[in-house]
């Protein structure tokens, strides 16, 4: 039985907070400000933040983030978004998400503002973040932009404690820019005068636009590969070569806030964290009873080309025939996406995302398979792309289940 998301009432506001007008992506910092002031500037209230900006790897690092912090007896906020099952989720209150009830209180104060004062889902949802950080004593809160940085609404924070960068690759070129540079620059908007930044793995290109942005503000960088490097050997809790450089930058992070951070701290949290859909098997539910036995089942949230290429290469490692299950939204990069697949699975099953008006049509997405020279077919659902593969498939396997938070959302509540 799927789980409800969220209560009757809170599903109203949120509802009532999507802004005909207003329902695109719409980048700019104007309208949040309006509304802050409205609301009495909740984000001049809040503990000291850690901003963390990126295309891939923001979730892990703060996941990573908070659980060395808490294991060191620190109250943790933490905002993050899109949600995979429960609004709730994108608000963590001091270690635990908030309450429906303090929610929809929340909820309705910011949308008698927004009457008045229009704006986006993201900004909105984002000023009643702020209204709960700010009612609750933390000692961090660790803030993810939605989209870019610059023009964020999250980015109205003006002395974070601490920045981070995790790697910037292609995604939202409509928003951000075609190049490299252009996406750098904008994720780069999160730095901030004097305030120090963990960067992350970059490209060349990349690099020389946030370098030349810390420097023009007195930023003191600590930069992968030649601040810090991999350090981690042990056993993450979240699963993926690619997670030892995300383990490393929170290590980083974690120390430049609390220098008398302990090693015993340390290797906790990276060993508990914990953040759903990153190569996360699962283990139960109608998915797994569909499998034979002892066929294990992965589901990643992973969207962009660079989300591909660190989800392949752990496929490669694998080194079982792996059939592969995806649903994709429609503004995503079908090609880009698939193309790290080519030559290291087995078939693609394509789906759509159920109650997602955004979705690719599932036989779009396996033409573009096909066009990459894979073997492709279409499933009615992702519990039908599993029953095929049960029938189908002989030998040793595995399974994964990857191309949309949305997705992987939809499999969570179902499967969990």
């Amino acid at each position: 039985m799927r789980k409800s998301p969220v209560t009757t009432r809170v599903d109203t506001f949120l509802k009532q907070l999507e802004h005909p007008k207003l329902a695109e992506i719409s980048l700019g910092l104007t309208r949040i400000h309006a509304l802050l002031e409205a609301l009495g500037n909740p984000h001049h209230r809040l503990p000291p933040v850690v901003h963390v900006a990126g295309t891939n790897g923001k979730g892990s690092l703060i996941a990573f983030l908070r659980a060395m912090l808490e294991a060191s007896g620190k109250r943790v906020h933490v905002y993050s978004s899109p949600h995979l099952v429960r609004f709730n989720e994108r608000i963590v209150l001091a270690g635990y998400e908030i309450a429906d009830e303090e929610l929809e209180e929340i909820l309705a104060t910011v949308h008698k503002a927004v009457e008045r004062i229009p704006c986006t889902f993201f900004e909105a949802t984002t000023a009643a973040a702020f209204l709960a950080f700010a009612a609750h004593p933390a000692d961090f809160l660790l803030l993810e932009t939605g989209l870019g940085g610059r023009l964020d609404a999250t980015n109205v924070i003006d002395t974070p404690v601490l920045t981070a960068l995790t790697p910037i690759s292609y995604d939202h070129m409509e928003y951000l820019g075609e190049s490299l540079a252009q996406i750098a620059t904008e994720k780069a908007g999160i730095l901030k005068a004097g305030v120090p930044c963990v960067v992350g793995p970059q490209t060349p290109e990349a690099m020389r636009v946030i370098v030349e942005r810390m420097q023009a503000l007195g930023c003191r960088g600590h930069v992968y590969g030649k601040d810090w490097d991999v350090d981690v050997t042990f056993e993450l809790a979240l699963k993926g070569s690619h997670q030892r450089i995300n383990a490393s930058a929170a290590v980083m992070c974690a120390r430049l806030l609390l220098p008398s951070i302990t090693e015993a701290a340390i290797v906790s949290g990276l060993k508990n964290a914990y953040w759903p859909a990153r190569m996360q098997r699962l283990t139960r539910g109608a998915l797994v009873e569909a499998l034979p036995k002892g066929v294990e089942l992965w589901l990643d949230g992973g969207h962009n080309a660079a989300g591909a290429e660190v989800i392949a290469a752990e496929v490669e490692r694998w080194g079982l025939s792996t059939y592969l299950i995806c649903g994709m939204r429609s503004d995503k990069e079908a090609r880009a996406f698939l193309s790290h697949f080519a030559g290291k699975i087995t078939e693609v099953k394509a789906v759509a995302i159920a109650g997602n008006a955004h979705g690719m049509p599932p036989e779009r997405l396996a033409e573009t398979a096909h066009s990459l020279g894979m073997v492709a077919k279409v499933a009615d659902s992702p519990l039908a792309a599993v029953q095929q593969v049960a029938r189908e498939a002989h030998g040793p396997y595995r399974v994964l289940i990857c191309g949309s938070l949305y997705l992987a959302g939809n499999i969570l509540a179902d499967n969990t």
